[in-house]
């Protein structure tokens, strides 16, 4: 990237760092909500216990829960933003500055991703803090696969971005997709117990090959036992990011 072109993106990623901050759905959302969920829900189901152990007494993983909030929080944020953004003109300004659209979107894409990395530290700090016998995963490999599907689920929300008509419906439009596909995603109720046309809907969501990774994380089982979901997880964002790019519209 060209030193000029470079510049340019971190000074863009700088402003939209400050309205991401000033944005109650982006700050609250992303940082406190999935640490309230998380501390909340702990507390309710017990897991600070000692007698406490996960897929016993909890009916979900409470952590992996929280994380999917995170990213579900940056990508409403996303499509908030964006459609803000193409109704004031914004988007058109900055479509005809210097800067690339990859440098434009991927401005948007780097904040998401520096407070899904900022509030999931917050949660393993809550975890490690007030449910210390529980917090043992692999921190590295956890947040790794945070970020994964924050990727790809970010990459369906450019389409959304894409399809919401006015910033009046970014929020109603984004829950109305992004929720049902967490219900859908294997967290609460095991996949195989689905309908079959059901399952195999399920597996056109990133949410649904994010929990599983995560889990697999989780239970120890790792990346290569779900090399699978990773595989998913990445076709998923190439071809939202391919849908994106051609139904993107900058006003």
């Amino acid at each position: 990237m060209p030193r000029g072109m470079l510049r340019g993106f971190w000074k863009l990623t700088w402003l939209e760092t400050k309205i991401f901050m000033r944005e109650p759905m982006g700050f609250v959302g992303a940082l406190l909500v999935p640490l309230l969920v998380f501390v909340v829900l702990g507390r309710a189901f017990g897991i600070g216990k000692p007698m406490a152990t996960p897929g016993v007494d909890i009916p979900f993983n409470v952590a992996i829960l929280a994380a999917i909030l995170i990213a579900i929080s940056a990508v409403q944020s996303l499509v908030a933003i964006i459609s803000i953004y193409r109704e004031g003109g914004i988007l058109k300004r900055l479509r005809s500055t210097p800067l690339s659209p990859v440098t434009i979107m991927g401005a948007q894409v780097t904040v998401k991703l520096v407070f899904t990395v900022a509030s999931l530290a917050l949660l393993m700090l809550a975890g490690r803090r007030l449910f210390p016998g529980v917090m043992r995963v692999n921190v590295f490999s956890f947040t790794a696969a945070v970020v994964l599907g924050t990727f790809s689920i970010l990459s369906l929300g450019f389409v959304l971005a894409s399809l919401v008509p006015t910033a009046r419906f970014a929020q109603p439009i984004s829950a109305a997709v992004l929720y049902p596909m967490l219900a859908l995603s294997g967290l609460f109720y095991p996949l195989d117990r689905f309908p079959r046309a059901l399952r195999g809907f399920a597996y056109l969501f990133p949410t649904t090959h994010a929990v599983a990774l995560l889990q697999g994380v989780w239970d120890g089982s790792g990346w290569s036992a779900h090399w699978v979901n990773v595989a998913a997880l990445l076709v998923l964002f190439a071809a939202y990011t391919a849908l994106s790019t051609r139904v993107f519209r900058w006003e």
